[in-house]
């Protein structure tokens, strides 16, 4: 198994950019243009850390170290997280709680990092990041551990894996819920809207907007890092597990698969209002309680 969790791990850190880059082009073709090259998102981060970053006088260290500590957790919390069938490289019992709150971690310290810039507006996007993210953790500790109780595991190892044979409805209501928790963790349509410009409407962005050169690369591809993590758990759920590689092979379609599923999503919903993102997650959260009570029968 060991093989393969590194073989997850090498692939992960190397073609997760790739997944906004199948996002974006397939919002592109639905809206009748070609789309950015696949390989965008290289180059862009490519000319990040060529430049050099810019701090405000009214920012402290919290703003520098934010950055760095958000990718150091999204890589932490991908070494807990299984992939076409191989164990993850790093698997004990509650693994589920520290994946849990490693993205939280990251969320915090970017909370932080946008409060310490003195700015109104990003001090707004901090206090909707912070709101939606407290209610999103409920649904997805809950779903996990409807998960685990169904396969007495409490480790990410075991109980990601498909489950349609031995319990439909419970694995297909935790697959709703993490997609639920997908869209609201990398700030995705309904919740928020990755390509707006408007500060008032912004969540995610608007936190980021003092952030410049190997700063904002390093935020851009925790980013990707994370839509490969939660990726990850649908694609375990809802795909199949035939032997060890040709499970990679079959995980990495799913991957592209969901990829090219949100910008279909992205390209023909529109988003939520403000006032309704709590309510979109409140369900959510119902929907994750129910699979909890049900594996609890």
């Amino acid at each position: 198994m060991l093989p393969g969790a590194v073989a997850h791990i090498v692939l992960a850190l190397a073609a997760a950019p790739l997944l906004p880059a199948v996002i974006n082009r397939v919002k592109g073709h639905v809206a009748g243009r070609r789309g950015p090259p696949l390989l965008q998102p290289y180059y862009d981060l490519g000319r990040l850390l060529r430049k050099g970053a810019v701090y405000s006088t009214t920012s402290g260290w919290l703003f520098r170290a934010s950055p760095v500590v958000g990718l150091a957790a999204a890589v932490c919390a991908l070494l807990l997280v299984p992939f076409g069938g191989s164990r993850a490289l790093i698997a004990f019992p509650g693994d589920l709680i520290l994946f849990a709150y490693l993205p939280a971690l990251g969320r915090f310290l970017t909370i932080l990092a946008a409060l310490d810039t003195g700015s109104s507006f990003e001090g707004m996007g901090a206090s909707r990041e912070a709101t939606f993210g407290a209610l999103a953790e409920p649904a997805l500790l809950l779903a996990l551990a409807a998960l685990a109780r169904e396969t007495d595991a409490g480790s990410l190892s075991a109980l990601i894996q498909p489950l349609w044979s031995e319990a439909f409805t419970t694995g297909a209501l935790a697959l709703v819920v993490l997609a639920v928790v997908f869209v609201v963790e990398n700030a995705r349509m309904p919740v928020d809207d990755p390509n707006t410009h408007l500060e008032l409407t912004m969540i995610h962005e608007v936190m980021v907007l003092d952030h410049s050169g190997p700063d904002l690369a390093f935020i851009e591809y925790t980013s990707a890092l994370k839509l490969w993590l939660f990726g990850a758990l649908i694609v375990g759920l809802a795909m199949p597990r035939p032997s060890q590689w040709a499970g990679v092979a079959l995980a990495v379609l799913g991957m592209i698969a969901l990829a090219v599923a949100t910008g279909l999503v992205e390209s023909l919903v529109a988003r939520l209002r403000m006032d309704a993102v709590p309510q979109f997650l409140l369900g959510g959260t119902a929907v994750a309680a129910v699979a909890l009570l049900l594996g609890l029968r």
